[in-house]
């Protein structure tokens, strides 16, 4: 069966029977109508709308300044390309901490009007009545401990989390709180391999890693950080599989002086 035809294949309950079988789970994000068509196709399992955009498509130095409108826009985009995949969509900074009132309507606004598959969110216990407000109301969550960009300013680095044993056990503690409120999995950014992989093999939910090793049971990058479309960003955790923005510098270079010299358009390309 191709691709093209398993019209949303991917579900949160075919995430959990993956993590069953031990078949690991290939995340990506994107933001738009034509990334998400190429991503889709090509059978990644799982797209996500990330608040990343701010970052990639927006040029801010924090995940913090997107808003929801933003969100529900990049996500619309990315749904009406998505044959297979299942649709995940950050809740941007401010739309569900400290309110669990404000998260459930923030929620609500992204499922009805992009139809994603699910939302994701930062933090454990500090945002644990936000998580089970909306997940009463059948809206499917995936976590997001360790490195959780959205509290930047909080802890003031970018650096790996949970290295000392209190973070650690925290993040243990939050992992099993997701999981024990009903979240279908939960994304590990920039924390110790070996932590990653206890979490991964105590959780019934599938782990989701970004720099977090290879024992979880998903990966996920961004997008524009492994087709090297974004250059200025080398984690030790980043594999480019490719250099488009020397492919693309060389073609828009190319275009510039075809124009300029006369060469383009050439008979054959005009009426």
């Amino acid at each position: 069966m191709s691709v093209e035809s398993t019209v949303r294949a991917v579900t949160t309950l075919r995430l959990t029977e993956m993590k069953q079988r031990g078949e690991k789970i290939a995340m990506l994000t994107s933001y738009d109508y034509s990334m998400a068509k190429i991503v889709d196709a090509a059978g990644i399992d799982v797209i996500l709308v990330g608040d990343s955009a701010a970052n990639v498509m927006a040029g801010y130095e924090t995940t913090l300044p997107i808003t929801l409108d933003e969100m529900i826009y990049h996500a619309r985009s990315v749904v009406r390309a998505t044959k297979r995949a299942l649709v995940v969509v950050d809740m941007p900074f401010g739309t569900y901490q400290g309110n669990s009132k404000v998260a459930l309507d923030s929620a609500v606004r992204i499922m009805k009007e992009t139809e994603a598959d699910a939302i994701k969110m930062e933090g454990g216990e500090e945002i644990l009545e936000s998580v089970q407000r909306i997940l009463s109301a059948g809206i499917p969550i995936m976590g997001h401990l360790g490195l959780t960009p959205q509290s930047i300013h909080k802890f003031g680095t970018y650096t790996v989390r949970a290295k000392e044993e209190a973070e650690a056990a925290k993040l243990i503690r939050d992992a099993h709180l997701l999981e024990e409120a009903g979240c279908f999995s939960c994304v590990l950014e920039k924390i110790p391999a070996a932590l990653a992989t206890r979490v991964s093999k105590e959780l019934r939910i599938p782990t989701i890693g970004i720099g977090a090793g290879s024992g979880c049971d998903g990966q996920v990058l961004v997008i524009h950080d492994m087709l090297g479309i974004n250059k200025g960003f080398s984690p030790r955790f980043l594999r480019r599989y490719a250099d488009l923005d020397t492919v693309m510098t060389n073609a828009v270079t190319q275009y510039i002086d075809d124009v300029k010299s006369l060469d383009f358009p050439n008979e054959k390309e005009q009426y």
